[in-house]
Protein backbone atom coordinates (compact mmCIF):
# COMPACT_ATOMS: atom_id res chain seq x y z
CA UNK A 1 0.00 0.00 0.00
CA UNK A 2 1.29 3.60 -0.64
CA UNK A 3 2.57 5.23 2.53
CA UNK A 4 0.23 7.92 3.84
CA UNK A 5 1.87 9.15 7.05
CA UNK A 6 4.79 8.45 9.35
CA UNK A 7 4.11 5.53 11.65
CA UNK A 8 4.01 6.14 15.33
CA UNK A 9 6.84 3.61 15.79
CA UNK A 10 9.49 2.93 13.21
CA UNK A 11 9.88 -0.73 12.21
CA UNK A 12 13.06 -2.35 13.53
CA UNK A 13 15.66 -4.06 11.31
CA UNK A 14 15.43 -7.81 11.30
CA UNK A 15 18.40 -9.16 13.24
CA UNK A 16 18.29 -12.53 11.54
CA UNK A 17 18.65 -10.99 8.12
CA UNK A 18 22.46 -10.83 8.34
CA UNK A 19 25.38 -11.80 10.59
CA UNK A 20 26.03 -9.53 13.56
CA UNK A 21 29.36 -8.34 12.12
CA UNK A 22 27.70 -7.30 8.91
CA UNK A 23 24.95 -5.60 10.87
CA UNK A 24 27.53 -3.58 12.81
CA UNK A 25 29.38 -2.76 9.59
CA UNK A 26 26.39 -1.67 7.55
CA UNK A 27 23.83 -0.45 10.08
CA UNK A 28 22.52 2.92 8.90
CA UNK A 29 24.31 2.85 5.55
CA UNK A 30 21.83 1.28 3.13
CA UNK A 31 18.14 1.80 3.73
CA UNK A 32 14.88 0.45 2.43
CA UNK A 33 11.75 2.35 1.44
CA UNK A 34 10.11 1.14 4.63
CA UNK A 35 12.54 -1.17 6.48
CA UNK A 36 16.27 -1.51 5.98
CA UNK A 37 17.65 -4.99 6.23
CA UNK A 38 21.41 -4.50 5.90
CA UNK A 39 23.24 -7.21 4.00
CA UNK A 40 27.02 -7.28 3.67
CA UNK A 41 28.12 -7.31 0.01
CA UNK A 42 30.17 -10.23 -1.19
CA UNK A 43 32.94 -7.83 -2.28
CA UNK A 44 33.60 -4.33 -0.89
CA UNK A 45 32.93 -2.12 -3.94
CA UNK A 46 31.88 1.09 -2.12
CA UNK A 47 33.65 3.62 0.07
CA UNK A 48 32.03 6.08 2.48
CA UNK A 49 33.28 9.60 1.92
CA UNK A 50 31.49 11.08 4.96
CA UNK A 51 28.84 10.30 7.59
CA UNK A 52 26.14 12.50 9.16
CA UNK A 53 24.88 15.95 8.21
CA UNK A 54 27.60 17.76 10.17
CA UNK A 55 30.38 15.34 9.29
CA UNK A 56 29.61 15.58 5.58
CA UNK A 57 29.35 19.34 5.78
CA UNK A 58 32.73 19.54 7.49
CA UNK A 59 34.18 17.33 4.75
CA UNK A 60 32.74 19.60 2.05
CA UNK A 61 29.76 17.43 1.08
CA UNK A 62 26.27 19.01 1.09
CA UNK A 63 22.94 17.49 2.07
CA UNK A 64 21.23 20.02 -0.29
CA UNK A 65 19.07 21.40 2.52
CA UNK A 66 17.50 18.09 3.52
CA UNK A 67 18.57 18.41 7.17
CA UNK A 68 16.29 21.46 7.59
CA UNK A 69 13.24 19.75 6.09
CA UNK A 70 13.87 16.12 6.97
CA UNK A 71 10.86 16.03 9.30
CA UNK A 72 8.59 16.65 6.31
CA UNK A 73 7.24 13.87 4.11
CA UNK A 74 7.95 14.01 0.37
CA UNK A 75 6.04 11.89 -2.13
CA UNK A 76 4.23 10.43 0.94
CA UNK A 77 7.47 8.75 2.17
CA UNK A 78 8.30 8.42 5.88
CA UNK A 79 10.12 11.50 7.18
CA UNK A 80 13.54 11.58 8.86
CA UNK A 81 16.43 9.29 8.05
CA UNK A 82 14.96 7.40 5.13
CA UNK A 83 16.44 6.82 1.67
CA UNK A 84 13.10 7.24 -0.14
CA UNK A 85 12.17 10.49 1.61
CA UNK A 86 15.63 11.97 0.96
CA UNK A 87 15.62 11.10 -2.76
CA UNK A 88 11.99 12.24 -3.12
CA UNK A 89 13.07 15.57 -1.58
CA UNK A 90 15.90 15.89 -4.13
CA UNK A 91 13.50 15.21 -7.00
CA UNK A 92 10.98 17.82 -5.77
CA UNK A 93 13.82 20.30 -5.18
CA UNK A 94 14.94 19.77 -8.79
CA UNK A 95 11.57 20.91 -10.09
CA UNK A 96 9.38 17.80 -10.08
CA UNK A 97 5.82 17.77 -8.76
CA UNK A 98 5.23 17.20 -5.07
CA UNK A 99 2.89 14.35 -6.04
CA UNK A 100 4.52 10.92 -6.38
CA UNK A 101 4.71 10.11 -10.12
CA UNK A 102 3.38 6.58 -9.78
CA UNK A 103 0.69 4.70 -7.90
CA UNK A 104 1.34 1.80 -5.62
CA UNK A 105 4.06 0.98 -3.10
CA UNK A 106 6.61 3.63 -2.15
CA UNK A 107 9.19 1.06 -1.01
CA UNK A 108 12.58 1.60 -2.63
CA UNK A 109 12.56 -1.79 -4.33
CA UNK A 110 9.40 -0.74 -6.22
CA UNK A 111 10.80 2.53 -7.62
CA UNK A 112 12.60 1.04 -10.60
CA UNK A 113 9.75 -1.35 -11.35
CA UNK A 114 7.09 1.38 -11.21
CA UNK A 115 9.21 3.69 -13.38
CA UNK A 116 10.62 1.02 -15.68
CA UNK A 117 10.02 3.18 -18.77
CA UNK A 118 12.72 5.64 -17.63
CA UNK A 119 15.03 3.17 -15.89
CA UNK A 120 18.18 1.82 -17.52
CA UNK A 121 21.79 0.95 -16.63
CA UNK A 122 23.33 4.32 -17.60
CA UNK A 123 24.49 6.46 -14.66
CA UNK A 124 23.94 10.22 -15.02
CA UNK A 125 24.22 13.16 -12.64
CA UNK A 126 20.82 13.79 -11.06
CA UNK A 127 19.58 10.25 -11.72
CA UNK A 128 18.29 8.01 -8.94
CA UNK A 129 20.49 5.00 -8.21
CA UNK A 130 18.18 2.09 -7.44
CA UNK A 131 18.79 -1.29 -5.78
CA UNK A 132 16.32 -4.14 -5.80
CA UNK A 133 15.56 -5.90 -2.55
CA UNK A 134 18.49 -7.80 -1.08
CA UNK A 135 20.80 -6.70 -3.91
CA UNK A 136 24.11 -4.86 -3.45
CA UNK A 137 23.70 -4.61 0.30
CA UNK A 138 20.13 -3.33 0.16
CA UNK A 139 17.57 -4.69 2.57
CA UNK A 140 14.33 -6.47 1.89
CA UNK A 141 12.67 -3.25 0.72
CA UNK A 142 15.53 -2.13 -1.55
CA UNK A 143 17.43 1.16 -1.57
CA UNK A 144 17.66 4.44 -3.55
CA UNK A 145 20.32 7.17 -3.64
CA UNK A 146 21.00 10.39 -5.57
CA UNK A 147 23.78 10.35 -8.18
CA UNK A 148 26.01 13.35 -7.45
CA UNK A 149 28.86 12.63 -9.87
CA UNK A 150 29.64 10.20 -12.67
CA UNK A 151 33.42 9.62 -12.59
CA UNK A 152 33.23 7.01 -15.34
CA UNK A 153 30.72 4.47 -16.64
CA UNK A 154 31.95 2.19 -13.82
CA UNK A 155 32.38 4.68 -10.96
CA UNK A 156 29.86 7.02 -9.36
CA UNK A 157 29.43 9.20 -6.28
CA UNK A 158 26.05 9.19 -4.52
CA UNK A 159 24.45 10.91 -1.55
CA UNK A 160 21.97 8.89 0.48
CA UNK A 161 20.12 8.56 3.75
CA UNK A 162 19.09 5.32 5.48
CA UNK A 163 16.19 4.10 7.58
CA UNK A 164 17.43 3.81 11.14
CA UNK A 165 20.89 4.99 9.97
CA UNK A 166 22.47 8.28 8.92
CA UNK A 167 23.27 10.50 5.97
CA UNK A 168 26.29 9.60 3.75
CA UNK A 169 28.19 10.34 0.61
CA UNK A 170 29.54 7.17 -0.97
CA UNK A 171 31.82 6.16 -3.85
CA UNK A 172 30.63 3.03 -5.71
CA UNK A 173 32.51 1.07 -8.35
CA UNK A 174 31.30 -1.65 -10.64
CA UNK A 175 34.02 -4.12 -9.55
CA UNK A 176 31.86 -5.71 -6.88
CA UNK A 177 28.21 -6.44 -6.27
CA UNK A 178 27.34 -2.98 -4.83
CA UNK A 179 26.56 -1.52 -8.26
CA UNK A 180 22.90 -0.34 -8.52
CA UNK A 181 20.25 -2.46 -10.15
CA UNK A 182 19.48 0.48 -12.40
CA UNK A 183 19.26 4.26 -12.77
CA UNK A 184 15.92 6.09 -12.84
CA UNK A 185 16.07 9.15 -15.06
CA UNK A 186 13.34 11.43 -13.74
CA UNK A 187 14.86 14.73 -14.90
CA UNK A 188 18.58 14.32 -15.28
CA UNK A 189 19.07 13.85 -19.00
CA UNK A 190 20.29 16.48 -21.44
CA UNK A 191 17.60 17.96 -23.66
CA UNK A 192 18.13 16.49 -27.14
CA UNK A 193 16.90 17.80 -30.48
CA UNK A 194 15.41 14.99 -32.57
CA UNK A 195 14.03 17.15 -35.40
CA UNK A 196 15.22 20.67 -36.29
CA UNK A 197 13.12 23.80 -35.84
CA UNK A 198 11.37 25.32 -38.84
CA UNK A 199 10.07 28.67 -40.04
CA UNK A 200 6.32 28.28 -40.62
CA UNK A 201 4.79 30.55 -43.23
CA UNK A 202 6.09 32.52 -46.19
CA UNK A 203 8.32 35.43 -45.15
CA UNK A 204 6.65 38.63 -46.36
CA UNK A 205 7.24 42.19 -45.16
CA UNK A 206 4.56 43.07 -42.63
CA UNK A 207 3.21 39.51 -42.35
CA UNK A 208 4.01 37.35 -39.29
CA UNK A 209 5.75 34.01 -39.54
CA UNK A 210 6.03 31.59 -36.65
CA UNK A 211 8.63 29.22 -35.30
CA UNK A 212 8.03 25.49 -35.09
CA UNK A 213 10.40 24.45 -32.25
CA UNK A 214 11.03 20.98 -33.64
CA UNK A 215 11.09 17.73 -31.69
CA UNK A 216 12.95 17.51 -28.39
CA UNK A 217 13.49 14.80 -25.81
CA UNK A 218 12.23 15.23 -23.17
CA UNK A 219 9.62 17.97 -23.46
CA UNK A 220 10.94 21.43 -22.61
CA UNK A 221 10.22 25.14 -22.67
CA UNK A 222 11.62 27.17 -25.54
CA UNK A 223 13.15 30.56 -26.19
CA UNK A 224 13.67 32.00 -29.65
CA UNK A 225 16.07 34.23 -31.58
CA UNK A 226 15.28 35.18 -35.16
CA UNK A 227 18.12 35.53 -37.65
CA UNK A 228 18.32 37.52 -40.91
CA UNK A 229 21.18 36.70 -43.26
CA UNK A 230 22.64 34.68 -40.38
CA UNK A 231 22.69 37.61 -37.93
CA UNK A 232 20.42 38.02 -34.87
CA UNK A 233 17.59 40.51 -35.34
CA UNK A 234 17.49 42.84 -32.33
CA UNK A 235 14.47 42.25 -30.11
CA UNK A 236 13.14 39.38 -32.24
CA UNK A 237 12.84 36.81 -29.44
CA UNK A 238 9.19 35.71 -29.63
CA UNK A 239 7.72 32.61 -31.25
CA UNK A 240 6.35 34.82 -34.02
CA UNK A 241 8.16 37.46 -36.04
CA UNK A 242 7.01 40.09 -38.52
CA UNK A 243 9.68 41.05 -41.10
CA UNK A 244 10.18 44.80 -41.48
CA UNK A 245 10.71 46.59 -44.83
CA UNK A 246 14.51 46.74 -44.39
CA UNK A 247 14.61 42.92 -44.31
CA UNK A 248 13.09 42.59 -47.79
CA UNK A 249 15.19 40.16 -49.85
CA UNK A 250 16.99 38.65 -46.84
CA UNK A 251 16.61 35.04 -45.75
CA UNK A 252 15.29 34.23 -42.30
CA UNK A 253 16.01 31.44 -39.82
CA UNK A 254 15.17 30.88 -36.17
CA UNK A 255 17.38 29.58 -33.38
CA UNK A 256 15.49 27.65 -30.68
CA UNK A 257 16.90 27.04 -27.22
CA UNK A 258 15.24 24.24 -25.23
CA UNK A 259 15.34 24.36 -21.43
CA UNK A 260 14.04 22.12 -18.70
CA UNK A 261 14.79 22.34 -15.01
CA UNK A 262 17.40 19.76 -14.09
CA UNK A 263 18.52 19.39 -17.74
CA UNK A 264 21.30 20.97 -19.73
CA UNK A 265 19.90 23.48 -22.24
CA UNK A 266 20.43 22.90 -25.97
CA UNK A 267 20.00 25.02 -29.10
CA UNK A 268 19.20 24.23 -32.72
CA UNK A 269 18.75 26.46 -35.76
CA UNK A 270 16.17 25.98 -38.51
CA UNK A 271 17.00 25.77 -42.19
CA UNK A 272 16.87 29.19 -43.86
CA UNK A 273 13.52 30.23 -45.31
CA UNK A 274 12.98 31.83 -48.74
CA UNK A 275 13.95 35.49 -49.13
CA UNK A 276 11.54 37.98 -47.55
CA UNK A 277 9.06 39.08 -50.22
CA UNK A 278 7.58 42.59 -50.61
CA UNK A 279 4.82 43.29 -48.15
CA UNK A 280 1.10 43.49 -48.75
CA UNK A 281 -0.79 46.60 -47.69
CA UNK A 282 -3.61 45.38 -45.48
CA UNK A 283 -6.89 47.24 -45.97
CA UNK A 284 -8.90 47.91 -42.83
CA UNK A 285 -11.62 50.07 -44.40
CA UNK A 286 -13.66 49.94 -47.62
CA UNK A 287 -13.77 52.78 -50.19
CA UNK A 288 -17.55 53.10 -49.91
CA UNK A 289 -19.53 55.52 -52.10
CA UNK A 290 -22.18 57.74 -50.57
CA UNK A 291 -24.71 60.03 -52.27
CA UNK A 292 -27.64 59.72 -54.69
CA UNK A 293 -27.06 58.19 -58.12
CA UNK A 294 -29.03 60.88 -59.94
CA UNK A 295 -28.10 63.52 -62.46
CA UNK A 296 -26.72 66.74 -60.87
CA UNK A 297 -26.25 64.96 -57.54
CA UNK A 298 -22.77 64.50 -55.98
CA UNK A 299 -21.17 61.19 -55.08
CA UNK A 300 -18.38 60.95 -52.50
CA UNK A 301 -16.02 58.03 -51.91
CA UNK A 302 -14.65 57.40 -48.41
CA UNK A 303 -10.90 56.88 -48.30
CA UNK A 304 -9.95 53.34 -47.26
CA UNK A 305 -7.27 52.87 -44.60
CA UNK A 306 -4.22 50.66 -44.98
CA UNK A 307 -1.72 49.09 -42.58
CA UNK A 308 0.90 50.42 -42.70
CA UNK A 309 -0.43 53.80 -43.82
CA UNK A 310 -0.16 54.29 -47.57
CA UNK A 311 2.32 56.91 -48.66
CA UNK A 312 0.38 57.60 -51.89
CA UNK A 313 -3.41 57.29 -52.26
CA UNK A 314 -5.20 58.03 -55.58
CA UNK A 315 -8.76 57.61 -56.91
CA UNK A 316 -10.26 57.19 -60.38
CA UNK A 317 -14.06 57.27 -60.99
CA UNK A 318 -15.52 54.73 -63.44
CA UNK A 319 -18.79 54.51 -65.37
CA UNK A 320 -19.69 50.96 -66.39
CA UNK A 321 -16.07 50.03 -65.59
CA UNK A 322 -14.51 52.69 -67.85
CA UNK A 323 -12.55 55.67 -66.47
CA UNK A 324 -14.40 59.01 -66.48
CA UNK A 325 -12.05 61.56 -67.96
CA UNK A 326 -10.69 63.95 -65.36
CA UNK A 327 -12.65 62.33 -62.50
CA UNK A 328 -9.76 61.88 -60.05
CA UNK A 329 -11.09 63.73 -57.01
CA UNK A 330 -12.80 62.24 -53.98
CA UNK A 331 -16.12 63.83 -55.06
CA UNK A 332 -17.96 63.45 -58.41
CA UNK A 333 -20.98 65.44 -59.68
CA UNK A 334 -23.04 63.23 -62.02
CA UNK A 335 -23.83 64.52 -65.51
CA UNK A 336 -26.14 63.56 -68.37
CA UNK A 337 -23.48 61.23 -69.82
CA UNK A 338 -23.73 59.02 -66.73
CA UNK A 339 -27.49 58.35 -67.07
CA UNK A 340 -28.11 54.59 -67.15
CA UNK A 341 -24.58 53.66 -66.07
CA UNK A 342 -23.31 52.24 -62.80
CA UNK A 343 -20.60 54.33 -61.17
CA UNK A 344 -17.71 53.04 -59.07
CA UNK A 345 -14.36 54.32 -57.83
CA UNK A 346 -10.94 52.64 -58.05
CA UNK A 347 -8.47 53.49 -55.28
CA UNK A 348 -4.72 52.84 -55.64
CA UNK A 349 -2.34 52.79 -52.65
CA UNK A 350 1.47 52.72 -52.71
CA UNK A 351 4.12 52.49 -49.99
CA UNK A 352 7.86 51.82 -50.12
CA UNK A 353 8.70 48.14 -49.61
CA UNK A 354 5.12 47.00 -50.30
CA UNK A 355 3.21 45.82 -53.33
CA UNK A 356 0.81 48.28 -54.94
CA UNK A 357 -2.73 47.81 -53.62
CA UNK A 358 -5.75 48.43 -55.84
CA UNK A 359 -9.31 48.23 -54.53
CA UNK A 360 -12.59 49.18 -56.19
CA UNK A 361 -15.65 50.47 -54.39
CA UNK A 362 -18.94 48.67 -54.84
CA UNK A 363 -20.83 50.29 -57.76
CA UNK A 364 -23.90 52.44 -57.34
CA UNK A 365 -27.31 51.67 -58.75
CA UNK A 366 -27.77 52.90 -62.32
CA UNK A 367 -27.79 56.66 -62.53
CA UNK A 368 -31.34 57.96 -62.97
CA UNK A 369 -32.74 61.09 -64.57
CA UNK A 370 -35.40 61.75 -61.90
CA UNK A 371 -38.30 60.40 -59.84
CA UNK A 372 -41.62 59.04 -61.11
CA UNK A 373 -44.34 61.55 -60.23
CA UNK A 374 -47.95 60.53 -59.42
CA UNK A 375 -50.35 63.37 -60.38
CA UNK A 376 -53.61 61.60 -59.50
CA UNK A 377 -53.73 59.02 -56.73
CA UNK A 378 -54.70 55.40 -57.24
CA UNK A 379 -57.90 54.13 -55.56
CA UNK A 380 -59.84 50.93 -54.75
CA UNK A 381 -63.41 50.23 -55.90
CA UNK A 382 -65.72 47.56 -54.44
CA UNK A 383 -67.46 46.36 -51.27
CA UNK A 384 -65.24 44.93 -48.52
CA UNK A 385 -67.23 41.74 -48.00
CA UNK A 386 -66.30 38.09 -48.36
CA UNK A 387 -67.25 36.89 -51.84
CA UNK A 388 -67.03 40.37 -53.40
CA UNK A 389 -64.19 41.66 -55.60
CA UNK A 390 -62.04 44.74 -55.04
CA UNK A 391 -60.64 46.48 -58.13
CA UNK A 392 -57.72 48.92 -58.45
CA UNK A 393 -58.57 52.31 -59.97
CA UNK A 394 -55.56 53.55 -61.93
CA UNK A 395 -54.21 57.05 -61.24
CA UNK A 396 -52.12 59.37 -63.41
CA UNK A 397 -48.29 59.38 -63.39
CA UNK A 398 -45.22 60.57 -65.27
CA UNK A 399 -43.61 59.06 -67.28
CA UNK A 400 -46.75 57.52 -68.71
CA UNK A 401 -44.95 54.33 -69.80
CA UNK A 402 -43.95 53.41 -66.25
CA UNK A 403 -44.69 49.81 -65.30
CA UNK A 404 -47.37 49.38 -62.64
CA UNK A 405 -47.40 46.49 -60.16
CA UNK A 406 -50.40 45.84 -57.87
CA UNK A 407 -49.96 43.97 -54.58
CA UNK A 408 -52.93 43.29 -52.27
CA UNK A 409 -52.17 43.29 -48.56
CA UNK A 410 -54.05 41.79 -45.62
CA UNK A 411 -53.16 43.78 -42.51
CA UNK A 412 -49.93 44.78 -44.27
CA UNK A 413 -48.97 41.25 -45.42
CA UNK A 414 -49.03 40.49 -49.19
CA UNK A 415 -51.72 37.96 -50.18
CA UNK A 416 -52.20 38.46 -53.93
CA UNK A 417 -51.13 40.49 -56.93
CA UNK A 418 -52.96 41.89 -59.97
CA UNK A 419 -55.44 44.72 -60.63
CA UNK A 420 -58.31 42.98 -58.77
CA UNK A 421 -58.77 40.77 -55.73
CA UNK A 422 -61.66 38.45 -54.78
CA UNK A 423 -62.19 38.51 -51.04
CA UNK A 424 -61.98 35.10 -49.34
CA UNK A 425 -63.20 33.93 -45.92
CA UNK A 426 -59.68 34.38 -44.49
CA UNK A 427 -60.07 38.13 -45.08
CA UNK A 428 -63.05 38.45 -42.72
CA UNK A 429 -62.28 40.88 -39.90
CA UNK A 430 -59.07 42.15 -41.55
CA UNK A 431 -58.22 45.31 -43.47
CA UNK A 432 -57.33 44.93 -47.12
CA UNK A 433 -55.10 47.53 -48.78
CA UNK A 434 -53.49 47.95 -52.20
CA UNK A 435 -49.79 48.66 -52.74
CA UNK A 436 -48.97 50.23 -56.09
CA UNK A 437 -45.35 50.20 -57.32
CA UNK A 438 -44.20 52.21 -60.34
CA UNK A 439 -40.95 51.55 -62.20
CA UNK A 440 -39.36 53.04 -65.33
CA UNK A 441 -35.86 52.89 -66.82
CA UNK A 442 -33.58 55.66 -65.48
CA UNK A 443 -36.19 56.76 -62.92
CA UNK A 444 -36.38 56.19 -59.24
CA UNK A 445 -39.25 53.84 -58.47
CA UNK A 446 -42.34 55.13 -56.67
CA UNK A 447 -44.65 53.30 -54.31
CA UNK A 448 -47.94 54.18 -52.64
CA UNK A 449 -50.52 52.34 -50.57
CA UNK A 450 -54.33 52.68 -50.84
CA UNK A 451 -56.09 51.70 -47.62
CA UNK A 452 -59.76 50.69 -47.36
CA UNK A 453 -61.92 52.35 -44.71
CA UNK A 454 -63.50 49.26 -43.15
CA UNK A 455 -62.56 45.78 -42.18
CA UNK A 456 -63.82 43.01 -44.46
CA UNK A 457 -67.32 41.83 -43.49
CA UNK A 458 -68.99 38.49 -44.20
CA UNK A 459 -72.57 37.28 -44.93
CA UNK A 460 -74.42 35.05 -42.52
CA UNK A 461 -76.84 32.18 -43.25
CA UNK A 462 -79.38 30.51 -40.95
CA UNK A 463 -80.43 26.91 -40.42
CA UNK A 464 -83.75 26.74 -38.47
CA UNK A 465 -85.53 23.75 -36.93
CA UNK A 466 -88.85 24.13 -35.07
CA UNK A 467 -90.30 21.44 -32.79
CA UNK A 468 -93.94 21.70 -31.68
CA UNK A 469 -94.85 20.87 -28.09
CA UNK A 470 -98.08 21.19 -26.13
CA UNK A 471 -98.83 24.92 -26.10
CA UNK A 472 -95.31 25.95 -27.14
CA UNK A 473 -92.62 25.69 -29.79
CA UNK A 474 -88.86 25.09 -29.45
CA UNK A 475 -86.85 26.75 -32.24
CA UNK A 476 -83.21 25.75 -32.82
CA UNK A 477 -81.12 28.34 -34.75
CA UNK A 478 -77.66 27.68 -36.29
CA UNK A 479 -75.76 30.69 -37.65
CA UNK A 480 -72.80 30.33 -40.01
CA UNK A 481 -70.63 32.91 -41.76
CA UNK A 482 -67.58 32.40 -44.02
CA UNK A 483 -64.42 33.35 -42.16
CA UNK A 484 -66.05 33.43 -38.71
CA UNK A 485 -65.94 30.18 -36.76
CA UNK A 486 -68.54 30.99 -34.08
CA UNK A 487 -70.84 33.92 -34.89
CA UNK A 488 -72.71 35.62 -32.06
CA UNK A 489 -75.28 38.37 -31.69
CA UNK A 490 -79.03 38.89 -31.12
CA UNK A 491 -81.73 36.83 -32.85
CA UNK A 492 -85.52 37.39 -32.95
CA UNK A 493 -87.97 34.48 -33.30
CA UNK A 494 -91.64 35.03 -34.23
CA UNK A 495 -94.20 32.17 -33.98
CA UNK A 496 -97.95 32.66 -34.39
CA UNK A 497 -97.81 36.34 -33.49
CA UNK A 498 -95.60 35.84 -30.47
CA UNK A 499 -92.02 37.21 -30.55
CA UNK A 500 -89.10 36.05 -28.40
CA UNK A 501 -85.60 37.64 -28.50
CA UNK A 502 -82.52 35.58 -27.71
CA UNK A 503 -78.70 35.66 -28.13
CA UNK A 504 -76.65 33.49 -30.44
CA UNK A 505 -73.56 32.06 -28.70
CA UNK A 506 -70.89 30.04 -30.54
CA UNK A 507 -73.18 30.03 -33.58
CA UNK A 508 -76.20 28.45 -31.87
CA UNK A 509 -79.38 29.54 -30.11
CA UNK A 510 -82.32 27.61 -28.57
CA UNK A 511 -85.50 29.68 -28.32
CA UNK A 512 -88.74 28.59 -26.56
CA UNK A 513 -91.94 30.41 -27.65
CA UNK A 514 -94.73 29.77 -25.02
CA UNK A 515 -98.53 30.12 -24.90
CA UNK A 516 -99.31 29.03 -28.43
CA UNK A 517 -102.62 27.68 -29.65
CA UNK A 518 -102.79 24.26 -31.17
CA UNK A 519 -102.33 24.18 -34.90
CA UNK A 520 -99.82 25.02 -37.60
CA UNK A 521 -97.95 28.34 -37.22
CA UNK A 522 -95.42 30.18 -39.43
CA UNK A 523 -91.96 30.66 -37.89
CA UNK A 524 -89.77 33.66 -38.80
CA UNK A 525 -86.17 34.00 -37.52
CA UNK A 526 -84.17 37.22 -37.96
CA UNK A 527 -80.45 37.30 -37.04
CA UNK A 528 -79.35 40.90 -36.43
CA UNK A 529 -75.69 40.32 -37.20
CA UNK A 530 -72.59 42.23 -35.90
CA UNK A 531 -70.14 44.78 -37.24
CA UNK A 532 -68.42 42.06 -39.27
CA UNK A 533 -71.26 39.55 -39.87
CA UNK A 534 -74.21 40.77 -41.94
CA UNK A 535 -77.81 39.98 -40.87
CA UNK A 536 -79.90 37.19 -42.34
CA UNK A 537 -83.50 35.83 -42.22
CA UNK A 538 -85.11 32.40 -42.44
CA UNK A 539 -88.67 30.95 -42.22
CA UNK A 540 -90.32 27.62 -41.50
CA UNK A 541 -93.52 26.23 -39.86
CA UNK A 542 -94.32 24.40 -36.67
CA UNK A 543 -97.26 22.24 -35.51
CA UNK A 544 -98.28 22.91 -31.90
CA UNK A 545 -100.25 20.15 -30.10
Amino acid sequence: MPQQSQPSRAPRPTRSACPLAALVLLLGTLCAGLVAVPVAPAQAASTYLCTGYQGCRDAGYSNSGYQAVSKQMFWRMYAGHNCTNYVAYRMVASGMSEERPWAGSGNAENWGRAMSSITDMTPMVGAVAWWKQNVGGAGSAGHVAYVEQVVSPTEILVSEDSWGGDFHWRRITKTGDSWPSGFIHFNDRVVVNDAPPAVVGTPVVGQPVSAEPGAWQPSATFSYQWLAAGQPVAGATAATFTPTPELKGQRLAVRVTAQRKGYAAASATSPVAPAVAPGVLERSGEPTISGTAEVDQALTVAKPTFTPAAEVLKVQWLADGQPITGATGWKLVLGQEQIGTVVSARVTARSAGYQKAVVEAAPTARVIAGTIEVTRAFAVRGVARVGRTLTAVTGDYTPADAEVTHTWLRDGTPVASGPSYALVPEDAGHRISLQVDLAAPHYRSASSTVRTEERVATTSSLAVRANGKEGRAVVLVDVSAPGVSAPSGPVKVKVGGRVVTATVADGHARVVVPRLKAGTHPVTVVYAGTDLVRSSRATTTVVVR
